[in-house]
């Protein structure tokens, strides 16, 4: 995020080499009140600015060894002031002082124990950090030899050098991701990199929010806009925040059913804007043009690409309804510009920055709003934050809980929780399958018992869905773990969750060809296991509909319980697995996140999930019910 008197304000500076995490990294500094910019690995030196007082390489979905790798200036590790390298920035570092880099034996994804060695003891950048403290891991490559002039600061079970550093140089790095919540003890690390750095505190939310208000007048200046408000938390913030930079009358707030809204969804979202005073917004029905625009769609990319193209679409369309004015066109004094509630993390999926990778498209990204983009006819003004600062921001300027805290729910809705299939088998899908099935045969879940061998049946149903391990976008099968039955199809669930969660870790570190790993709650009696088939099936108003009683079971549950608030997100995911193509399975997939990035699957109380299984299980059209255990990384929020 560019600031007034940038050239001036010290700052760390994050060099982005691709990573979904290096603007997280420059967030958790601004929250801490230490100014950060990202910049290029490969910037000039004179282009980073003389008020640089540290560097931190970012991690990335590259393996530092490999012919093709973003750019670096190595110059940059010439200068005087200290550097911190973090998963590939650790790596790299290593190979650039003369280390040795390669394939780890095990690759780490999610949690690990991060333990001082006796030269941590002392260090600098890990002092008052326990001895042994829990890290998130995302890697699959490893330092394998020390560089000259470092020593081994911290080490995990699997990678023996998961933390160094050179005093002399200033040059510490870490293979965990220090940036993330799931290393809990990752802003005492980044503290003390700062006070290495010699960084006074010069960053707060009062100049964040001013800086967003004054771009939006600048961007907007002569110029009405147009946002679509999906409902959700990240439009509606963006839409606040534009009112309250130009004034009601110069924005205009479309909320278009799109015929993926949740049960009731639009009704509510109208009546919710109204109680807060928005004046300022319509609502049109387009769920048709929506339905026709991704009819026999299976991809997934496609059906994203689909709804984000077909926004465009309407938008024109509800433009030359309403006389708004011309919006494609840069020429003759445009008067309408288009807003999105746009968050950094969908631009770091869709592949946004330079050295990332595609980990999935979001419809804010596809190739007609690019254009409008390269216009500078679109306004963004959340593109630099992420979940929980838009939240604060929002709660900041006035929003109720009741708009700030709902269930993140993006603009292709319900279309993107609905997998699709025409029924038949991808070609190397059969013999992946089985690859994936020796892979989980091999898992011992000694978690649970001995010998699993009886009580624990464990199989892998033929879809894949997204992932994202190491930087890299996968696309691999679900496994999934089955515990007696306990009658009526119902099955088992064991009491401890963190049992279910090692057990998943154990399945997805060390699988090539699964990504997730989900329990089996109920399966319809009078099916077998090998009735559950891959069907044809679409995202059409039944399989739509039958998503949508679903979700509401379990949303109408969760509020009740008083669980709603407690979680990030609930995710119903409709699967095309099942005995005919009429029928389905049901995905629960409830998440605990602050940034989006990262995640852990929400344990939810037992009695809870047995009353939200048993009411979903009376639906007519439901063979079997999952509850999804695995934390992002390896998998991603949603299945698509």
């Amino acid at each position: 995020m560019a600031v007034n008197n940038s050239n001036t304000r010290d700052k760390i500076v994050v060099l982005d080499f691709g990573s979904q995490y290096a603007h997280l990294i420059a967030k958790r500094l601004r929250m801490m009140g230490y100014y950060s910019e990202i910049a290029l690995p490969s910037s000039d030196i004179e282009a980073l600015g003389n008020n640089v007082r540290g560097i931190i390489l970012s991690g990335g979905p590259a393996s530092v060894y490999e012919e093709h790798i973003p750019e670096f200036n190595e110059k940059i590790l010439e200068l005087d002031i200290p550097v911190l390298g973090l998963c590939y920035g650790h790596q790299l570092m290593s190979k650039t002082y003369g280390g040795t880099v390669g394939k780890a034996q095990v690759g780490e994804f999610g949690y690990a124990q991060l333990s001082k060695t006796k030269a941590g003891s002392s260090s600098p950048l890990l002092e008052g950090v326990s001895s042994t403290t829990q890290v998130w891991m995302s890697h699959q490559d490893a330092v394998l030899k020390v560089a000259p002039g470092f020593e081994v600061i911290g080490e995990t079970k699997d990678c023996p050098f998961a933390a160094l550093q050179d005093l002399s140089r200033k040059r510490f790095s870490l293979q965990c991701h220090c940036e993330v919540k799931d290393t809990p003890e990752g802003n005492k690390i980044f503290e003390n990199f700062a006070r290495i750095c010699g960084m006074q505190k010069n960053w707060d939310e009062d100049t964040v929010l001013q800086h967003i208000l004054e771009s939006i007048r600048h961007d907007a200046e002569g110029k009405n806009v147009l946002l679509f408000l999906s409902g959700g938390v990240d439009s509606t913030v963006a839409f606040a925040l534009l009112n309250k930079a130009l004034g009601q009358e110069r924005v205009l707030g479309l909320h278009i059913d799109n015929g993926f809204m949740r049960k009731d969804e639009s009704r509510n979202v109208e009546k919710a804007y109204h109680e807060h005073g928005f004046t300022n917004f319509i609502v049109e029905d387009a769920s048709e043009s929506f339905l026709k625009a991704i009819s026999g769609l299976t991809d997934p990319q496609k059906k994203r690409m689909a709804v984000g193209e077909n926004f465009i679409t309407v938008r024109n369309e509800v433009v030359e309804k309403h006389h708004l004015g011309d919006t494609s066109s840069s020429e003759g004094g445009t008067q309408w510009m288009l807003a999105q509630g746009t968050l950094y993390p969908d631009i770091i999926e869709s592949g946004g920055t330079k050295n990332s990778h595609t980990i999935k498209t979001h419809h804010n990204r596809v190739a007609g709003i690019q254009a409008l983009i390269e216009k500078g006819l679109i306004i963004e003004p959340l593109k630099d934050l992420y979940k929980d600062e838009v939240r604060s921001i929002g709660k900041k300027i006035g929003l109720s809980d009741e708009l700030v805290m709902r269930h993140p729910f993006p603009g292709p809705g319900l279309s993107i929780n609905v997998l699709c299939s025409d029924g038949k088998a991808g070609e190397n899908d059969a013999a992946e399958m089985a690859k994936a099935q020796a892979e989980l045969d091999e898992v011992a879940f000694t978690q649970f018992c001995e010998n699993c061998s009886k009580s624990l049946e464990r199989s892998i149903l033929p879809v894949r869905s997204v992932g994202v391990q190491g930087d890299f976008r996968t696309y691999r099968f679900p496994a999934v773990l089955a515990f007696k039955d306990e009658g009526n199809g119902f099955r088992h669930l064991p009491k401890h969750w963190e049992k279910l969660d090692s057990a998943s870790r154990a399945v997805t570190n060390s699988a090539q060809f699964i990504n997730r790993c989900i329990i089996k709650l109920w399966q319809n009696p009078a099916i077998q296991d090998s009735d559950l088939q891959l069907q044809e099936g679409y995202c059409d108003k039944r399989r739509l509909d039958q998503t949508r009683e679903a979700d509401n079971i379990v949303l109408t549950a969760l509020h009740k319980s008083g669980w709603y608030g407690k979680i990030f997100q609930h995710l119903t995911i409709n699967l095309p697995c099942a005995s005919s193509k009429e029928r389905c399975s049901i995905v629960l997939r409830p998440v605990c996140s602050e940034d989006v990035m990262t995640a852990r699957f929400a344990p939810l109380p037992q009695e809870l999930v047995k009353e939200i299984v048993s009411d979903i299980a009376k639906l007519p059209y439901v063979d079997a019910i999952f509850y999804d255990v695995t934390n992002k990384p390896p998998a991603t929020f949603g299945w698509e």
